[in-house]
C-alpha cells in the first residue's frame, strides 16, 4: 500500500501552463491603484506607462483594461507573485517594485494603503526588505 502511494506521488505530475507575467504584473499595479480607495487618472497613466516600459511587446492600454477586469473578479495575489516570482528575474522583480512604487506617488502623495500593498507584493515576491527601501527611494526621487 505504501508502495502505491509512492509510486503515485513520483509519477508524472500534471506541469499548469506557465502564467501570463504580463497580465500578473498588470493586476499588481491595479492593486497600488486602488488601495486608496480612489481610481486616480495620474495613476492609471502611470500605470500605462510603467507597462509599456517593463512589457514593450504587449499593448499597456489593452492590458489596463483587461487588469482591471481581472483584479476585480480575483483578489488572489498570491496566484499574481507567485507567477512573476517563478519567471522573473530579481532585477526584473525590481523593476516592477520602483514601477509600483511611482504609481504610488503619482497623485504626489503616498497613501499608507498604498505603502502597505507595495510592502505585501514585495514580500510574495521575496524581495529583501533593503531592496524595498532602495526601490522605494529610487521612485520618490524621480
Amino acid at each position: 500500500m505504501i508502495r502505491r502511494f509512492l509510486e503515485k506521488l513520483t509519477a508524472e505530475q500534471y506541469q499548469p501552463e506557465p502564467a501570463d507575467t504580463a497580465m500578473a504584473a498588470a493586476v499588481l499595479m491595479t492593486e497600488i491603484v486602488r488601495a486608496d480607495y480612489q481610481i486616480d487618472e495620474s495613476e492609471k497613466a502611470a500605470m500605462t506607462q510603467a507597462l509599456s516600459t517593463l512589457i514593450p511587446d504587449r499593448d499597456a492600454e489593452a492590458l489596463v483594461k483587461e487588469a482591471f477586469e481581472e483584479a476585480g473578479a480575483n483578489n488572489d495575489l498570491q496566484h499574481f507573485t507567485s507567477a512573476i516570482h517563478g519567471q522573473w528575474s530579481n532585477e526584473q522583480k525590481s523593476d516592477l517594485l520602483v514601477a509600483l512604487w511611482r504609481i504610488a506617488y503619482a497623485d504626489n502623495q503616498l497613501d499608507k494603503y498604498e505603502e502597505h500593498m507595495v510592502r505585501k507584493i514585495a514580500d510574495l515576491l521575496y524581495i529583501p526588505h533593503s531592496e524595498f527601501i532602495r526601490t522605494k527611494l529610487i521612485a520618490r526621487d524621480q
